[in-house]
Order: structure tokens, then C-alpha cells, then sequence
């Protein structure tokens, strides 16, 4: 998306899956209002379970993904697998795991980006930014 194409409507659709509350609010607040000066306003949507995830994305109105690879019972690296695997045009996911070590495995789940739990509310943005101007 281009400041050409950016206009005063458009909106940046996240969807944030975990089923920790705590984890929810934390990416809320890394992506506050807009995660960066080119793209439009985010609007992030919470899930706290699976079948919302899958039935969220279904519907197509998502820019991004955002799955905490350490929920429970249904891990973010398995949601992200049947999404790429279930959806068509599945919008990009980012993976967040609990350690480093644990980035081979997006690899597994096909996740776009990875980063590791504390959130980086540096770091978050930037990822989600790079992975819409990229579409």
C-alpha cells in the first residue's frame, strides 16, 4: 500500500489469537494506533479461540495475523498451519513463540515472521509494517 492509495477510510485490520488475555492487551499496546507514518490506523480485533480465528480470517477482512504460539489448547503454530493450509488467500501471520529456539518450528507452520514473547513494542510493529507493505 502506497501514500498514493492510503486514504482517510482505510484501516489496517489485525487479528491477535491467544487465549491469554494478558498476551492479547500486550500486543494491543506494541501496535497502538498505527505502526507506522505510511500505513492507515490499526484496528485489532482479539480471538481467543481457534474456531473465531478460522472463522475471522474466513471472512476476508484481514490485513495480518498475529498468533501466540504458546496458547493453549490450540498453539499458534498449528492455527497457523491450518490457516495456510485451509484458507486461499490467507492473510500474512506473524508467529510469536516463547524462546528463540523455538523459531525453526514457524518454519513448520509456514508463518510469515516470527518474534519471541516479552512483546518488543519496537520490534512488533516494524515486523507487522514490513509484512503489509510487502503484500
Amino acid at each position: 500500500m502506497s501514500e498514493d492509495q492510503k486514504t482517510a477510510g482505510d484501516t489496517l485490520h489485525v487479528l491477535v489469537y491467544s487465549d491469554d488475555r494478558g498476551v492479547r492487551q500486550q500486543i494491543r499496546l506494541a501496535l497502538g494506533q498505527s505502526v507506522a507514518a505510511d500505513l492507515p490506523p490499526v484496528e485489532v480485533v482479539d480471538a481467543a479461540t481457534q474456531k473465531a480465528v478460522l472463522d475471522a480470517v474466513e471472512s476476508g477482512s484481514y490485513d495480518v495475523v498475529i498468533a501466540d504460539g504458546e496458547a493453549v489448547p490450540s498453539g499458534g503454530m498449528g492455527l497457523t498451519h491450518q490457516l495456510k493450509d485451509e484458507i486461499a488467500d490467507c492473510p500474512p501471520v506473524v508467529l510469536v513463540v516463547a524462546r528463540q529456539a523455538d523459531a525453526w518450528l514457524a518454519t513448520w507452520s509456514r508463518a510469515d515472521a516470527v518474534t519471541t514473547h516479552p512483546i518488543d513494542p519496537v520490534k512488533l510493529p516494524g515486523i507487522v509494517a514490513d509484512l503489509v507493505r510487502a503484500q
